[in-house]
């Protein structure tokens, strides 16, 4: 029997395409609409049904005026299209696993204010849907971020960069996932923590918290306070966005964060926006251009996007 079955000629007479096409068109209902979908013509559509009725020796469509109907053949074999076609793509996902979204690892390069805030947004969903894929985060300064990169440490980076010093790297490409605004943080009680919203005149009498060790906040606040007329005077240097927003809390001063810097706001901290004065930073996705991504790094890529678009509006 099984040299029968190698032998019939049968099993020559089914076309994938044809036996997708004609699942469409019974889905749709209409020869036009399945043709739209499948990016075909309607009369190749109509040409390729023609064959399979050829094929199958008994008509499996009757055509009227508005669409068509299937025949009692046609939703026979339409029921088997089905099941095939699904296979056909648990078929294709699976081979797409086995090339490297079930085993391999992937380093991704970060900054603080977004390991804390979206990244592991990011994380928990790609590790929920490629969990045999090995992570690990890395956490650097600009300069470390970028070199790690191009030497391969990591398969990815974020980064970001400012209108007036956009990031430029022949061998690196980016994407942007998203915009973040500045805002500005006040202590509970002070003068201003009742408004929503402040312009830098408001605040040039104020003394400054600021990062430490040149960070680019610091050239962030002095362009913004220079606008509006003035020299902002430095209180406090702090380590991190944390201890920045504790001197905040007791009065030390005011300070200006990028927003995904108040991800964990203090309670005793009241958060203001500058309005459309708000300095704007883009948040970057980096790859190296030379380089041919691993299905890993595609399906990061992809994932960081997806969850960036749902939630782009958070951080303006």
């Amino acid at each position: 029997m099984g040299k029968e079955l190698l032998n019939d000629e049968s099993l020559d007479l089914f076309d994938m395409r044809r036996l997708a096409l004609l699942l469409e068109v019974v889905e749709q209902g209409s020869i036009t609409a399945a043709a739209e979908l499948m990016m075909y013509t309607p009369s190749a559509v109509s040409q390729q049904l023609r064959k399979l009725e050829q094929e199958v020796g008994q008509p499996l469509l009757n055509r009227r005026s508005r669409g068509v109907v299937p025949t009692e053949a046609g939703q026979v074999l339409a029921g088997h299209a089905r099941k095939i076609v699904r296979q056909m793509q648990a078929a294709r996902s699976d081979l797409g696993q086995m090339a490297g979204l079930k085993r391999g690892s992937l380093t991704v390069g970060t900054f603080p204010t977004v390991a804390g805030s979206f990244l592991p947004i990011v994380i928990r969903t790609f590790k929920k849907r490629y969990p045999a894929i090995g992570l690990s985060v890395r956490s650097a300064r600009f300069d470390e971020l970028v070199a790690d990169l191009q030497s391969g440490v990591t398969g990815l980076c974020l980064l970001w960069d400012y209108p007036w010093n956009p990031f430029r790297d022949d061998s690196i490409r980016v994407t942007e996932v998203f915009r973040e605004s500045t805002v500005i943080l006040v202590a509970r009680g002070h003068r201003l923590a009742d408004r929503e919203e402040v312009s830098m005149e408001d605040l040039r009498k104020e003394s400054w918290i600021v990062r430490a060790e040149a960070h680019p906040v610091v050239e962030v606040l002095q362009r913004s306070a220079h606008d509006a007329g003035f020299e902002p005077e430095i209180a406090f240097l702090a380590n991190d966005y944390q201890e920045a927003q504790a001197m905040v809390s007791v009065g030390m001063g005011v300070a200006m964060v990028p927003k995904t810097a108040v991800a964990l706001q203090h309670p005793d901290v009241t958060v203001l926006s500058l309005g459309s004065a708000a300095p704007l930073r883009r948040v970057l996705l980096a790859q190296r251009e030379d380089k041919v991504y691993a299905p890993a790094e595609v399906a990061f890529h992809s994932t960081l996007l997806e969850i960036a678009g749902e939630r782009a509006g958070d951080y303006l």
